[in-house]
């Protein structure tokens, strides 16, 4: 039974994702987005921790210490800014790179369906700033990155999804400035 909802849920997640990034014209984005959580190492895992309340790498990482599915996917899904750390030629680190645009959209379009997957009834416009603010994520990621993901949230909370996702596909998509590089 675990197997099926597990399916259900990330299968709604990924038509919620679609539904987003066709609404921007990120339409292959859209397609392939999490196309890895079918494969086994991320599938299996998914569906022995799955809880239905939240991201079953988080019961993962609890029980084990860490999360294999999560590794496994990071790697692979370019909407993550963990995706996007490289070797900085300054300091000899591991450091985190600015996500380009389309990715970011697609960030954007990944967490307001995590957030209405996960929350249901309780999902508001503010969700994913929400869930933002309270975690360390915003620590980790580039500073551009964060400046950028907090401004497209916090319009989605304020604006709502028909003028944020207008300003995805005809500003941001179309790397226009935002408005503290004008």
């Amino acid at each position: 039974m675990k197997y099926w909802k597990h399916f259900k849920t990330v299968t709604r997640h990924r038509l919620l994702v679609l539904q987003g990034c066709f609404r921007v014209g990120l339409y292959w984005q859209g397609l392939v987005h999490d196309l890895s959580k079918y494969s086994p190492t991320e599938f299996c895992i998914g569906a022995k921790y799955y809880q239905g309340t939240r991201s079953p790498n988080n019961a993962e990482r609890e029980d084990k210490g860490y999360s294999e599915a999560w590794m496994h996917h990071k790697g692979r899904n370019r909407h993550h800014y963990e995706y996007w750390t490289d070797m900085s030629p300054v300091t000899k680190r591991y450091e985190a790179v600015p996500v380009p645009r389309k990715y970011l959209v697609e960030m954007v379009m990944d967490r307001r369906a995590a957030c209405k997957v996960y929350q249901g009834k309780d999902y508001t416009p503010g969700s994913a700033l929400a869930y933002l603010e309270k975690s360390r994520e915003k620590d980790l990621m580039h500073p551009k990155t964060k400046q950028e993901l907090t401004y497209i949230l916090t319009m989605l909370r304020d604006e709502g999804e028909e003028k944020t996702f207008r300003y995805l596909k005809n500003h941001v998509l179309k790397d226009k400035p935002f408005p503290w590089e004008e």
